[in-house]
């Protein structure tokens, strides 16, 4: 969990700084490897990191997932 929510905070404009690019906020990952964070872990993120990108993208315009849910469900209720 630590690892995928330092990714978003990385990836993620905030008022105090702009947001990092996948390459950017992986380097930073991989130099944690080991300190910050669980080799296996890091390892693990590797392994699906074109997932992260695609998750990433999904929300890019700050859509919560529960927003998506409540959406989803409102196109599914019959009138």
């Amino acid at each position: 969990m630590a690892l995928a929510d330092v990714y978003d905070a990385l990836i993620s404009k905030r008022v105090y700084k702009p947001a990092f690019t996948h390459k950017q906020a992986k380097a930073i990952i991989l130099e944690g490897e080991g300190s910050h964070f669980d080799p296996q872990v890091v390892q693990a993120f590797l392994a699906v990191e074109d997932l992260f990108v695609e998750i990433a993208a999904t929300y890019k315009d700050g859509k919560s997932v529960e927003h998506e849910l409540e959406r989803e469900s409102f196109i599914a209720s019959p009138a």
